[in-house]
């Protein structure tokens, strides 16, 4: 088999795309707690990680993306599992590579936003620093492809897993995730981005809180802003100007956020719509997070012009009994309108 291409060789040629959002559909599934949203499934039920993995892949990601978000030792001991960090982050990459083998699929490490750094307080510089050279050593040891920092609040907190990153030999994916207008530390995403890539992120852009309405506009900003790949990671929920973060969706008078979201889920042909519009954008990484299903990564993918092992069983309204022809003929001509 011939060797796989890296991550910056195929951004080169063309958009490299990814599921994120573990954490919320595997609590959908019922396997880990929404409020602490620590990944303990990797431990409990690995079995149930590996074939998220596996539905992901068949989808058309080609990320396989390590269940380490929010795996460091502050999450993990306010559910008193500080003993087991080691093995859970080892062992989540493990899974992702097993997902992966003998595929042409890229396995990412990742770490997250750690609600530990304060941009006015330089302890907390050196914690987090700490943090990261944990979950990115391990993941560098278990033989990772490039690191995933992600939902990252402060620009400062960017640079330092940037940095370790690259410590570690490592290609870094830098996203901003702030359910703000600017990251906390003061910085416009643009201006933040190009920062990033100025310090040598291979990869920088924007990740959760904002539905595609309310990231593409400031995506627009960071692609005039940054020479180099950018990424677009939006949830896949209808979010709008008056509400621009899922966070600030509200449905009957009450907050959405984070179990009662699920009026506001984009159907598969608003993330195709999605997919084409970014890559037409130049936007090369390119995929959902919180809130991804496999159904919606098959869409994108197949709205970019691919067929995946899932498309064997994507839909086919000419042969449901109810639906008419004109129905059938309608669905089509969406779908074609996708490959366009």
């Amino acid at each position: 088999m011939a060797e796989k291409k890296g991550l910056l060789e195929r951004l080169e040629t063309d958009v490299v795309l990814v599921a994120e959002g573990y954490l919320f559909e595997l609590e959908r599934r019922g396997y880990l707690q929404a409020g602490p949203f620590v990944p303990e499934v990797v431990l409990d039920n690995p079995e149930a990680v590996l074939a998220l993995h596996q539905e992901f892949l068949a989808a058309g990601s080609e990320v396989m993306l390590a269940l380490t978000y929010y795996a460091h030792l502050d999450k993990l001991r306010v559910i008193g599992r500080e003993g087991e960090l080691e093995t859970l982050n080892r062992q989540a990459v493990q899974l992702a590579r097993q997902a992966a083998a003998g595929g042409d699929a890229l396995v990412a490490g990742d770490v997250s936003n750690t609600w530990v750094y304060d941009d006015t307080d330089a302890d907390t510089a050196r914690h987090v620093r700490a943090i990261y050279e944990e979950q990115i050593g391990w993941a560098a040891d278990e033989g990772v492809d490039f690191v995933v920092a992600e939902t990252l609040s402060y620009l400062g907190e960017g640079l330092i897993a940037l940095e370790v990153s690259h410590d570690f030999g490592l290609p870094a994916v830098i996203t901003l995730g702030s359910a703000e207008e600017t990251t906390r530390d003061g910085y416009g995403f643009a201006d933040a981005c190009r920062m990033l890539a100025d310090q040598g992120a291979e990869v920088v852009g924007l990740n959760c809180s904002r539905g595609p309405a309310t990231i593409l506009p400031l995506m627009r900003r960071i692609r005039a802003a940054v020479p180099g790949h950018v990424a677009a990671v939006p949830v896949p929920y209808r979010t709008t100007p008056a509400e621009p973060t899922f966070q600030s969706l509200h449905d009957r008078g009450r907050r959405a956020f984070p179990i009662g979201l699920d009026p506001f889920t984009m159907t598969r042909f608003d993330v195709a719509d999605f997919a084409v519009e970014a890559r037409d954008m130049d936007i090369r990484y390119l995929g959902l997070c919180c809130g991804a299903a496999p159904h919606h990564i098959r869409a994108m993918a197949e709205a970019l012009g691919r067929t995946v092992p899932a498309s064997r069983y994507s839909p086919d309204m000419s042969l449901h009994p109810m639906l008419g022809a004109d129905v059938a003929e309608r669905d089509a001509d969406y779908l074609d309108d996708w490959k366009d």
